[in-house]
């Protein structure tokens, strides 16, 4: 009660909870759940260095190389100063067949004078160095073929010799243009060149048609947002045989209204391959459109003899013929976004998740509209952690029709969304009953923060300290109840291993005299907890502590210092969660005030039941106290306290 009073009880770290289930785990050596407790934590604290750290090294554990590496690769860039991060994520890009990062990353750090990233840049160089050279002059004998090309600029991209990688990689291109991954080679190059616009037409016409790998690898280097119609005609500049690519243009102009550009690029499809009966169907539709029937029948007729009865059916229906009905077998297929949807249903049973986002992100393509598509790729980017991803594909299916999906959708984006928010309003209360002072006391505060790239966020802030009775007496100082509303504005720090710092400034407004007087606090605060917390799935012991040094202007700017520590044990009983433990506060000040020196110990109870939020709890304690300054003492006598009260907390 004395750390909300005087703190304003400044929130509880977030990622409190699933760390401690996930370093139980760790102890335990139950990796899966301690896996997910560190990813549940950094959707609370992405911006935590350590939490990352900690995860990459379980994911070594159970042999996810690619994973770990990814970790130490996002905690390098939040402290790009830990040289033992870098070191790890450098050789995990060399095993995991990154060797142009590994050696970048050694390249840096040996600059440094770390003599292990010396000797591990020299092992990786000399071959690279040796091999660009024996294919140098393979080409020179006049080896002018697709493998010399592709592995000399596999070399020299491995080396950090970009512009000689693009040029040898666009020339093994040329030579064999059915290997579109060599497309995907080329636009990664490019990319990393900022040849923006080559790296993407590049790209683009990799993941149109050809090898389905490569179509997935170009996928995920591409903009996440459509490509734009110079960046088809780029793309086809450099691969004009693409039907897919080119069918997908003339679409997409079609739906700009561009009618003439559009019905160009069907001319040529059908030109091209005389067997693409969809081009030459739209092509007919729109020579139809325009009357010019004579033009349009002997590509409807192709259609019709195509042996293709779904689309020629459509052809039909547009020239009022009648329809041919046949039974689909179950061999036959179906349309693209069926069978994609699915083959992804049956990649998620088997769990094959990056499968089942290909086959999503197919049927995607083929009906856009559909919202129950776009809820599985939220879902399955949130498993897979790409965040940033799986928060637009739920944004988009809140809009579903479906009350369904579209609830579903809701609930996961506000579950996503503080983390992504640039401001994010935090709000809680603790009310509370002591039977020693007889009186109910009610402490809360509503902040809202500006997230921004820094480890200093500023924020305004409302907290209210006050009590029914607005008791009075010798030992009840400000501790208990200020009795005001405290409007501020202070900036606080990213949390680090469960310590922030915050600071503020505003005025303090008493509900009983009306007077307003300037207040200024701010301090340090600390909290960390181990083992079963009261959200956990399972029952155990646990420990929980947190220390805040605070500094108050209304206390005739004195400093304090108090300690909140529990140890009990978890138990599940049906939807009901209960807190067994024995608690142990200590509090002190600079000045030695009467009032603020005291130590305080006893069992605590706190209850949650399942169909309440998970931020709320009640919670009893039965707290025997006394002063620790002599003086205060002898005058009065150790004391009781009966407390009962409830914490809720929301954040927006």
């Amino acid at each position: 009660m004395v750390a909300c009073a005087l703190a304003g009880a400044q929130v509880r770290d977030p990622a409190y909870d699933p760390l401690a289930n996930a370093y139980a785990a760790l102890r335990g050596r139950v990796y899966d759940q301690a896996i997910a407790g560190f990813l549940e934590a950094l959707q609370l604290a992405p911006g935590r260095a350590a939490i990352r750290k900690d995860l990459a090294y379980t994911y070594l554990k159970i042999g996810e190389s690619e994973a770990a590496r990814d970790q130490f690769h996002e905690a390098v860039r939040l402290d790009p100063g830990d040289t033992q991060a870098a070191l790890e994520y450098a050789f995990l890009c060399y095993e995991t067949k990154q060797q142009a990062e590994a050696r970048r990353v050694f390249d840096r750090l040996r600059k440094t004078g770390n003599a292990t990233a010396e000797q591990a840049f020299q092992n990786i160089d000399a071959p690279l160095r040796a091999g660009i050279e024996r294919w140098r002059k393979a080409l020179e004998l006049g080896a002018d073929s697709f493998s010399t090309h592709y592995e000399l600029a596999t070399l020299a991209e491995q080396r950090g010799e970009l512009e000689l990688a693009a040029e040898h990689y666009r020339r093994a291109w040329l030579l064999i243009p059915q290997r579109r991954s060599v497309l995907v080679d080329l636009g990664r190059v490019l990319k990393t060149l900022n040849h923006g616009e080559q790296a993407t037409a590049a790209l683009l016409a990799a993941s149109r048609g050809g090898e389905p790998r490569a179509a997935e690898a170009a996928r995920e280097l591409l903009p996440s947002r459509y490509p734009y119609v110079y960046e088809f005609r780029l793309a086809l500049d450099l691969d004009p045989q693409n039907v897919q690519l080119r069918r997908e243009l003339a679409y997409l102009l079609l739906r700009m209204d561009r009618k003439a550009e559009a019905e160009a690029e069907f001319r040529f499809l059908v030109e091209q391959a005389s067997d693409d009966y969809l081009a030459a169907a739209q092509l007919g539709f729109l020579y139809l459109a325009r009357g010019e029937r004579e033009r349009a029948m002997p590509l409807l007729n192709r259609v019709l003899q195509s042996g293709d009865e779904e689309l020629a059916n459509r052809v039909r229906a547009v020239l009022h013929l009648p329809q041919v009905l046949s039974r689909r077998t179950a061999e036959s297929p179906g349309t693209p976004a069926v069978d994609a949807k699915l083959m992804a249903e049956r990649s998620i049973k088997a769990g094959y998740l990056k499968d089942a986002l290909k086959y999503l992100q197919i049927a995607h393509e083929a009906d856009p509209a559909d919202f129950e598509v776009m809820l599985k790729l939220g879902w399955i980017c949130n498993i897979l952690r790409d965040d940033a991803h799986a928060f637009r594909w739920f944004e988009l299916a809140r809009l579903s029709p479906d009350p369904r999906v579209s609830g579903e959708a809701s609930r996961a984006y506000r579950n996503l969304r503080p983390g992504f928010a640039r401001f994010r309003t935090t709000a809680w209360l603790y009310p509370l009953y002591s039977s020693r002072w007889h009186d109910p006391f009610s402490y809360g505060q509503v902040k809202t923060e500006w997230r921004l790239h820094f480890p200093l966020h500023p924020y305004v802030s409302t907290r209210f300290i006050g009590d029914t009775r607005q008791t009075v007496g010798t030992l009840l100082p400000q501790y208990l109840s200020e009795n005001a509303v405290i409007l501020g504005l202070g900036v606080a720090t990213s949390s680090w291993h469960g310590l922030l710092g915050w600071a503020e400034a505003g005025s303090s407004v008493s509900y009983v005299t009306h007077h307003m007087l300037p207040d200024y606090r701010g301090g340090l605060s600390f909290s960390r907890g181990f083992g079963h917390s009261l959200n956990g799935e399972s029952g155990g012991w646990f420990f929980d502590t947190s220390a805040d040094g605070l500094f108050v202007s209304r206390f005739g700017n004195d400093s304090l210092l108090y300690s909140q520590s529990r140890l009990g044990y978890t138990v599940h009983w049906g939807g009901l969660a209960a807190q067994f433990s024995w608690n142990g506060n200590a509090t002190a000040d600079q000045k030695r005030e009467s009032w603020a020196n005291f130590v305080e110990t006893g069992p605590g109870l706190r209850l949650r039941w399942s169909l309440l939020p998970e931020s709320m709890f009640f919670t009893v304690s039965a707290l025997r106290g006394a002063y620790t300054l002599s003086s205060v003492g002898a005058s009065q006598p150790a004391f009781f306290d009966l407390r009962a009260g409830f914490w809720y907390a929301i954040t927006r």
